[in-house]
């Protein structure tokens, strides 16, 4: 058994982690390169294995820089099926038909502005692309064991990071080897405790802040200090925020400041149709975190939802002060 990083190695982005068993490939997680221009041309660099030699791709969660390679990944050639979680399938339908849209939007963008070196600059991936890929899941639930053949099996373990994010737990003949993702926090207010894995052989461990320690404050003053310190002279709490698991935990945040009174009954505006589709599947997944459906309607009910950039052009003739959650696209426009 050989294992070659592909991604996610001497960076935090890009993961992708290629299992050579003899008898076949086996490639976890299909992440794209995100962040600096350097890391995303690498997007655009034959992998070291043709993807219609990897039989199967394990899915830890949907997050792009873990799941947004695989549209790429079909389109050169990779027909296996591509396993993972259901709360995952869920999330990646509305994920990667969106990156296939911005891959798509880029391109136009830069033949419109004519700063490519490429003419005409083509994307990366389109919307068609992630489609199609999105036939090749295969789901099922924590814990279940998916034999592979009679030499390798592997399991989903809850990783309490975002929905359906998962540990990959793999068995290959004597061999153990747990794939960890992306781990959520034991004490987290919203997802609920990544589950205590098992004894194995090997462990690839994801260490994003490997190199820092969390402060002691908790993420309730914090933020209450800086929407009260905002609003008292007059202006708005802009909050850049994930569209899937950050928006979320700040939804359930605010409700709770407003419950108690911490914070001013200020407007909120959730500016992220992404955001507002993974909110509504957070909402069915109830095994999956901690809150009660009372908090749950509670944290829905707490902002205004946007849906189109016309509606989001309109936050600005809202009066002030008002708080804003807002993922990278909108944010950005």
């Amino acid at each position: 058994m050989q294992i070659s990083f592909l991604g996610a190695a001497g960076t935090v982005t890009g993961s992708k982690y290629l299992l050579d068993l003899g008898n076949q490939k086996i490639m976890v997680d299909c992440g794209l390169f995100q962040g600096l221009k350097e890391l995303r041309l690498r997007n655009w660099s034959p992998l070291p294995v043709r993807p219609v030699d990897v039989s199967s791709v394990i899915l830890t969660h949907a997050h792009i820089d873990h799941s947004g390679y695989l549209p790429l990944f079909y389109k050169n050639g990779f027909n296996g099926d591509v396993f993972c979680t259901h709360g995952t399938k869920d999330l990646c339908d509305v994920l990667l038909p969106d990156s296939g849209y911005l891959q798509e939007e880029e391109a136009n963008f830069a033949n419109r502005h004519g700063y490519s070196r490429h003419h005409p600059a083509l994307a990366l991936y389109t919307v068609h692309d992630a489609l199609k890929v999105l036939d090749r899941f295969v789901t099922y639930p924590y814990h279940h064991t998916v034999q592979l053949d009679d030499q390798t099996s592997f399991s989903f373990l809850p990783a309490g990071h975002i929905i359906g994010s998962s540990c990959v737990y793999l068995k290959h003949k004597n061999k153990t080897m747990l794939f960890s993702g992306d781990l959520g926090r034991p004490h987290d207010l919203v997802m609920k405790a990544p589950e205590e894995p098992p004894s194995v052989d090997f462990l690839v461990l994801e260490s994003t802040y490997g190199n820092r320690v969390h402060t002691a404050a908790h993420p309730l003053d914090e933020l209450a200090e800086v929407i009260n310190r905002t609003a008292e002279r007059g202006g708005s709490v802009i909050v850049p925020a994930f569209a899937v698991g950050r928006a979320q935990s700040l939804l359930y945040y605010l409700y709770l400041l407003k419950q108690a009174k911490r914070i001013p009954d200020l407007p909120v505006y959730l500016d992220s149709p992404m955001a507002v589709s993974a909110t509504n599947i957070f909402k069915r997944y109830h095994n999956e975190h901690r809150l009660d459906e009372k908090e749950i309607e509670g944290m829905a009910k707490v902002a205004n939802y946007i849906n189109t950039s016309f509606d989001s052009q309109r936050i600005d003739d809202g009066v002030n002060p008002k708080i804003i959650i807002s993922a990278s696209g909108m944010i950005t426009g």
